[in-house]
C-alpha cells in the first residue's frame, strides 16, 4: 500500500479476564484510503499470528461518545472521567473485552478524517474494481 493513503498506528491496551484482572496487549491499526469504511486491528497475542478484526470506522467513532454496536462487535465509553474505550469482541471461540486508551484511539481517528473526510469515503472507492470482485466471488 502506498503509505500517502495509509494511516497506522500500534496501541497499548488491555485485555480484561474474567477475574477482572488485566492483561497487556499491542495491537495494530491500519486504515486505506482504498477501503475508506474499515479499520483493521490486529490484535498480538504472544508469539503466534496477530488476531486480526476489521471495524467500521464510524463504529469506533461514535463509540467514544455513546454505546453502540449490536452483535459481534460493542464499543462504549468506559465511563465519565475515564480515557478508556472498551471494545467487546464476540466470535464462535468465545468472547473478549478490551480496554483501549482513548486518546491515542482518537488521534489515529483524526489522522483518517483529515485523509478520508466524513461523507466522502465514496470518492475514494473504485467502482469498477469493487463490481469486478463481486463478480468474481460469485
Amino acid at each position: 500500500m502506498d503509505s500517502s493513503t495509509t494511516v497506522s498506528a500500534e496501541l497499548g491496551l488491555r485485555l480484561v479476564v474474567p477475574d477482572r484482572t488485566t492483561v497487556p496487549l499491542l495491537a495494530g491499526l491500519e486504515y486505506a484510503a482504498d477501503d475508506p469504511y474499515a479499520i483493521r486491528m490486529a490484535f498480538y497475542v504472544g508469539e503466534d499470528e496477530p488476531v486480526e478484526w476489521i471495524f467500521a470506522r464510524e463504529l469506533l467513532t461514535v463509540g467514544i461518545v455513546r454505546e453502540v454496536g449490536d452483535g459481534d462487535v460493542e464499543v462504549r465509553p468506559a465511563g465519565a472521567g475515564e480515557d478508556i474505550l472498551h471494545i467487546a469482541l464476540s466470535s464462535p471461540f468465545g468472547n473478549a473485552l478490551f480496554e483501549v486508551p482513548l486518546s491515542p484511539l482518537a488521534d489515529f481517528l483524526h489522522r483518517t478524517y483529515e485523509m478520508v473526510p466524513a461523507g466522502r469515503e465514496t470518492e475514494f472507492i473504485d467502482i469498477d474494481v469493487e463490481l469486478e470482485n463481486l463478480l468474481w466471488r460469485s
